[in-house]
């Protein structure tokens, strides 16, 4: 499990999507995570389901072909993927916001996106900083029913998610936060963004765009002031999905309560980004010198 998710992190911040994952698309039999929330992605992008008496909101819409396989597992669970009210995102990728258009389309789902990423949604992709001139990380345009910013919140029925920018990974990459009851216990869940800084990422000389280390800087801020009971992310790889399914068994702890893992993800992923600002910020060898 630790080389897959080490292999992952890899992949996510050397060459970003140039071989796509198999287990991007590969099914994965949904399941409740905790309280009224459920995983309905595919083997390794996250999709999320949180369940009200006024309807369902949905969290990730991964790749266009994945909304299939999202409404298979919605049903499986014995929920109506019309009933789905609210569509959110973690951030204005492909593998993330990919099948939005078509789920608005099914579902007549109100779109809700940070406001710096709501440009690379609305144009499919065009408007990204680093991935725009390449058609391969292209995806539908999808029309933005509501502009999201930081720290707003989204309602439905008595469920309540706090919108918190977490920028670099895109402009708008957005982590989630929420209270989730659990047999009378409350706990707090956080659904990270995304961290990680891409191979195509320039963040100093020339950066990406103008400010992009600062917003790194900003988002390990931020991800280390949540308080964290519940770890998830846009990547199931990323918060170790698989071998916590592994370990759960009936009245047992449930491993997806797991704080200590979440900031060991933090740290970790912050000392990669100061190890590429310092990588990026060294100076380059003298005419004629050959770097060591």
């Amino acid at each position: 499990m630790l080389l897959r998710s080490l292999l992952c992190i890899f992949i996510f911040t050397g060459s970003l999507f140039a071989q796509q994952d198999p287990a991007w698309t590969a099914p994965q039999t949904p399941y409740r995570i905790i309280g009224n929330m459920y995983y309905v992605g595919s083997k390794d992008l996250a999709s999320f389901l949180i369940t009200t008496p006024q309807g369902l909101i949905l969290i990730n819409s991964t790749l266009s072909q994945n909304v299939p396989l999202i409404r298979k597992n919605i049903e499986a669970l014995g929920f109506h993927f019309s009933d789905i009210k609210i569509l959110l995102i973690s951030h204005a990728h492909f593998d993330h916001a990919g099948g939005s258009a078509e789920i608005k389309r099914l579902t007549g789902a109100k779109y809700m996106v940070m406001d710096a990423d709501v440009p690379v949604v609305e144009s499919g992709g065009r408007d990204d900083f680093a991935l725009g001139s390449s058609p391969q990380y292209r995806f539908p345009e999808t029309k933005v029913d509501r502009v999201l910013h930081d720290g707003d919140t989204v309602r439905l029925g008595d469920v309540v998610l706090a919108a918190h920018l977490t920028p670099g990974h895109t402009k708008g990459c957005t982590t989630w936060t929420m209270k989730m009851d659990d047999g009378g216990h409350i706990y707090d869940v956080v659904i990270v963004g995304g961290p990680n800084v891409l191979s195509e990422y320039r963040l100093v000389k020339k950066p990406s765009y103008p400010g992009i280390a600062q917003d790194f800087e900003l988002t390990f801020r931020t991800l280390k002031s949540l308080p964290c009971d519940v770890f998830l992310g846009a990547h199931a790889s990323s918060y170790g999905m698989e071998e916590k399914l592994a370990r759960r068994k009936e009245g047992m702890p449930n491993p997806f309560i797991d704080p200590q893992g979440y900031k060991d993800y933090v740290a970790e992923r912050e000392q990669a980004f100061l190890a590429e600002l310092a990588k990026q910020s060294a100076p380059e060898p003298a005419s004629g010198q050959t770097a060591k």
